[in-house]
């Protein structure tokens, strides 16, 4: 299988960065090793230090299952909840 490399502009590769920055706050306020977390999230230390970089590369469920062993995984459905432009999208089309 051919994987198309992911283009991330830089200054939306910032988000990814903080979203790693705050993962890995977030293992380490719990107090638990880079190996505590791969191995709970059945994932190679490797992809976790990637993981915690903000890596584009890693899986979205690699990504999941690190916040799941961090009890943070309701947090994914944080992601596009407050979609206001497409609200406002959606109310131009009520108007017609």
């Amino acid at each position: 299988m051919n994987r198309k490399k992911q283009i991330i502009f830089p200054k939306y590769n910032r988000l990814l960065e903080q979203m790693g920055e705050n993962i890995k706050l977030a293992r380490k306020r719990r107090k638990l090793t880079s190996i505590q977390v791969a191995e709970r999230a059945d994932i190679a230390r490797s992809t976790l230090h990637l993981i915690e970089k903000g890596d584009p590369s890693v899986a979205l469920g690699a990504y999941f299952n690190v916040l799941r062993v961090l009890g943070l995984q309701e947090d994914v459905l944080k992601l596009a909840a407050d979609d206001e432009f497409g609200r406002k999208l959606q109310d131009l089309e009520l108007l017609k």
